[in-house]
């Protein structure tokens, strides 16, 4: 049956693939070998098979080759971008930098110009009720010499009608005279000295008046400038604090209750920074505009200083300072090491080994050391209840108990603990609870 078989597939392949006999000639004679159709059908089959696998095994070959490479040039382009990137905003923070520094020192200029004239204020003050004081006594002086010189020549006059009167009379009546005579004289001295008294008072009052008016357009030209300062430093200010307020509220921060627990944390008073205010010679308080907006900016000021104070205790700042990769954000993600979709805290940056890490904000160490599945860790407490936590560390730099600023260099990137590759693994939590970092580092990245 098999043989049967075979010579039917033999006779209908002998059309297309006819016998074939191969003679290999020796010294003993010569052989044959033969072909039959069924034979070369196999072996051609054999060959295209051979021939496919090849060609297929080659463009495999070739298309991951093209496929790592394109790859290999996609990392190295998203790299030198990111890098670029990470350039322009340390450049842009650096200028933020400068301007915040440049900004407080005119801060503090525009503070002593204000001492400066405030002082020149209350003194022109002090001169001007000097002068209005003089004034006043020398009105009065004349009202009084008037006064005087009136009541002298009503009892001239009347003397004069007594001596015509009794012009006819005896002795006694001419001692009278004498005597009426030497008043006149008497009551005459005195009106011209009288006289002069008054012209000379009203000299001086004259030259007081010029006085006053000079001092009134020197504080009025004082008032403008200090308009224009006030303008100016109040521009500043909300410039300044905009920022500031922008950021915490971002990072879903309630600025006030921040700022009454700074202010309770630094309640401490002293000499600078008083209310400005000013004072008559008795003693009593005079309140005016300029007083009322010198103590509105010196507040505004001082909530700077708390702004100042809260950002330093907040996590606004960036771990990592060399260049990264941000590998893995915040939020529920497949677990690297295949255990399924599962919550990951905290954000990833991947580096060098042994990249410096930095602390974020000022605040207390409370761990460091090993933790399962963060490797190496470090805790560090900050204000309002917030922690961060540094993990899979190469090599830690400070002990429990420490106290560090933001930019302090506080470990080395490893890759310990439960880790696919060396990276940090960043997290922020509040009252135990996480938070995605990337709120704070983005809120923060437009003040410095």
């Amino acid at each position: 049956m098999r043989r049967k078989l075979l010579d039917k597939l033999n006779t209908a392949l002998e059309r297309r693939l006819p016998e074939q006999r191969l003679f290999m000639k020796s010294d003993a004679g010569t052989r044959f070998i033969r072909l039959r159709p069924l034979t070369m059908a196999g072996m051609l089959a054999g060959g295209a098979v051979l021939m496919s696998w090849a060609i297929v095994v080659t463009a495999i070959f070739l298309m991951d080759s093209i496929s790592s490479g394109n790859q290999r040039e996609q990392s190295q382009r998203e790299r030198a971008i990111y890098e670029a990137r990470l350039n322009a905003l340390s450049k842009e923070r650096d200028d933020r930098a400068a301007e915040a520094a440049a900004a407080q020192d005119r801060f503090f200029v525009a503070l002593e110009q204000i001492s400066g004239m405030q002082s020149s204020l209350l003194a022109s003050e002090d001169r001007r009720t000097e002068l209005e004081t003089g004034i006043e006594v020398i009105q009065k002086t004349l009202r009084r010499t008037i006064r005087e010189r009136d009541g002298a020549r009503t009892e001239h006059e009347t003397l004069l009608a007594q001596l015509e009167e009794n012009a006819d009379g005896t002795g006694p009546t001419i001692a009278r005279a004498q005597s009426a005579d030497g008043s006149v004289a008497f009551l005459t001295a005195a009106l011209e000295q009288t006289a002069e008294e008054r012209d000379e008072a009203l000299k001086f009052s004259a030259e007081a008046e010029t006085i006053v008016e000079d001092l009134r357009f020197e504080m009025q030209l004082n008032e403008d400038r200090n308009n224009r300062i006030f303008q100016r430093l109040e521009e500043a200010v909300t410039v300044s604090l905009e920022p500031l307020d922008k950021m915490f509220r971002a990072a879903g921060m309630p600025t006030e209750s921040i700022l009454n627990e700074v202010r309770r944390g630094y309640s401490g008073q002293g000499g600078p920074l008083l209310p400005v205010t000013k004072s008559t010679s008795g003693g009593a308080t005079v309140k005016d505009s300029t007083s009322a907006r010198a103590n509105t900016l010196l507040k505004e000021l001082d909530r700077i200083n708390l702004f100042r104070i809260a950002a330093d205790k907040t996590p606004v700042g960036v771990p990592v300072k060399s260049a990264f990769r941000f590998t893995s954000g915040f939020g529920y993600r497949r677990d690297p090491k295949g255990a399924g979709r599962r919550m990951h805290a905290g954000v990833d940056f991947a580096a060098a080994h042994g990249t410096p890490i930095y602390a974020s904000a000022d605040g207390v160490v409370t761990h460091a050391g090993w933790q399962s599945g963060y490797g190496r860790l470090v805790k560090i407490k900050h204000a309002f209840g917030i922690e961060t936590r540094y993990a899979h560390n190469s090599k830690i730099r400070v002990k429990v108990g420490q106290r560090v600023s933001r930019g302090d260099r506080i470990g080395d990137m490893g890759a310990t603990g439960r880790v696919t590759g060396t990276h940090l693994h960043y997290e922020v939590r509040i009252n135990g609870n996480p938070v995605n970092p990337m709120t704070y580092i983005k809120a923060g990245r437009d003040v410095f």
